[in-house]
């Protein structure tokens, strides 16, 4: 087991595709399955400036993707299809008005 730290990560090289259930903290109590690269290869800065290259797959694929998506401003939710996504935007909405107690 490693932690692996990086600034500005970027992806060099994706391919194939696997699709596994997925959670986020940002949005505790929702999963779905979006479909991620089956192998990934990723750039980024460690915290000694020193430029890094990491080639992961499966669990590790999905983890460097779905962090790269907060990077860029994205959750799980936005990499499903549009019916799931509406659907997950619903009871996110309902959630939300009523007060977010655990479901």
């Amino acid at each position: 087991s490693q932690v692996i730290k990086l600034a500005n990560p970027e992806f060099v090289e994706r391919e194939g595709e696997q699709k596994h259930e997925e959670g986020c903290l940002s949005i505790p109590g929702y999963v779905g399955s979006p479909v991620r690269p089956a192998r990934v290869t990723v750039r980024g800065t460690d915290p000694d400036w020193r430029q890094r290259v990491y080639t992961a797959t499966e669990l590790l694929a999905r983890a460097f993707c779905h962090e790269i998506d907060h990077v860029d401003g994205l959750v799980f939710v936005d990499r499903l299809s549009p019916l799931k996504r509406d659907l997950m935007r619903r009871k996110l909405r309902k959630r939300a008005r009523e007060g977010w107690e655990e479901e």
